[in-house]
C-alpha cells in the first residue's frame, strides 16, 4: 500500500515587489506651498487590489475581515495603531497566522493612490468612499514657509511622533525614490550591518558596550547609545541590519552621535 504525504503550502506567500513612492530628506529646499502630515512609525503596506504586500513583496497576512472592504485598485499607506508602538505593530503584522484581537488595534493609514493619474488630493478622493474605521486617509495641513513646517514638526516630535513629510501636492505619482516627497527629522536615520561587538564596562560589565557597525560606504562606528539591557544582554547578531538615527555626518562620513533604533523590520 503506498501512502501519500501532503504537504500543505499556505497558497500565495510571496507577491511581485511594488515599485513604491520613497521618500528623501529635506535639507531646506524651498517647501511653500506644500503639504505636511505626521510621518508614521509603522509598517509599509502596499494593496495591489488583492493583496496586502509589505514594502520587500512579502504576503501581509491580515485576516479576511479587515481587507473585505477595500478597494479594487491599488493603494499605499502605512498599518500603524498608536505612537511608539512599533514593535507591537510589527509583531502582529509579521505573524503568519493572524492575531484579531491585535488586529483590531490597527489602522491603514493611506497616503497615495499608485497608478491614479492626477494631483495628491485627486488621487486620494478615490479612497473617500472606502474610508472606515480601518482604511484613514492621513490628514494634509497646507505650509505656509519653513518655520510654520518646523513649529508643525516639533508639535509632532513632542507627542511621541517620528517626524513630519512634506510633499508637492501638484506632482503626479512617482514610483520611486524622489524630491517632490520629502521627510524631516530633528535626527536622521539610515540603516548599516552590524560586524562585531565591544565588551561594556561599569554598570554594562559583562554584557554589550557597543555595537561595531558598517555602513554600504564601508565606513565603520559604534553604536553604544540606545540600547535597551534586554539588548545588550541578547544583541542584533553579527550581520543583522539595524537602524539607527544620528544627527548628522562628520568630514570623515561618520555619523554623528549615532543611536540604535531597532534591527530591521524582515518585512
Amino acid at each position: 500500500m503506498i501512502k501519500l504525504f501532503l504537504l500543505f503550502i499556505p497558497l500565495v506567500l510571496f507577491a511581485q515587489k511594488p515599485n513604491l513612492l520613497l521618500l528623501k530628506v529635506y535639507k531646506d529646499q524651498n517647501i511653500s506651498g506644500w503639504v505636511m502630515s505626521e510621518k508614521l512609525d509603522g509598517v509599509r503596506g502596499y494593496w495591489d487590489g488583492k493583496h496586502l504586500i509589505s514594502r520587500g513583496g512579502k504576503i501581509i497576512h491580515a485576516p479576511a475581515w479587515f481587507t473585505k472592504d477595500y478597494p479594487p485598485f491599488a493603494i499605499d499607506g502605512e498599518l500603524w495603531s498608536k505612537r511608539g508602538d512599533f514593535d507591537f505593530i510589527s509583531s502582529t503584522v509579521r505573524a503568519k497566522v493572524p492575531n484579531d484581537a491585535k488586529w483590531h488595534k490597527i489602522t491603514h493609514n493611506i497616503f497615495e493612490v499608485p497608478n491614479a493619474t492626477g494631483r495628491l488630493f485627486q488621487r486620494l478622493s478615490k479612497v473617500k468612499p472606502y474610508e472606515s474605521k480601518i482604511i484613514k486617509i492621513i490628514p494634509q495641513r497646507a505650509v505656509k514657509n519653513r518655520k510654520n513646517m518646523l513649529e508643525f514638526l516639533k508639535k509632532i516630535e513632542a507627542k511621541g511622533g517620528e517626524g513630519v513629510v512634506v510633499r508637492d501636492p501638484n506632482a503626479a505619482y512617482i514610483a520611486k525614490r524622489t524630491s517632490k516627497a520629502l521627510k524631516v527629522k530633528s535626527f536622521y536615520d539610515t540603516e548599516c550591518k552590524v560586524i562585531g561587538y565591544k565588551q561594556g564596562q561599569g554598570k554594562y560589565k559583562n554584557m554589550l558596550g557597543s555595537l561595531v557597525c558598517q555602513m554600504d560606504n564601508n565606513i565603520s562606528f559604534n553604536i553604544g547609545s540606545g540600547l535597551s539591557v534586554k539588548e545588550r544582554k541578547n544583541p542584533p547578531k553579527i550581520g543583522s541590519i539595524i537602524t539607527f538615527k544620528y544627527k548628522e555626518f562628520t568630514k570623515s562620513a561618520k555619523p554623528r552621535f549615532p543611536v540604535f533604533v531597532r534591527v530591521r523590520d524582515v518585512q
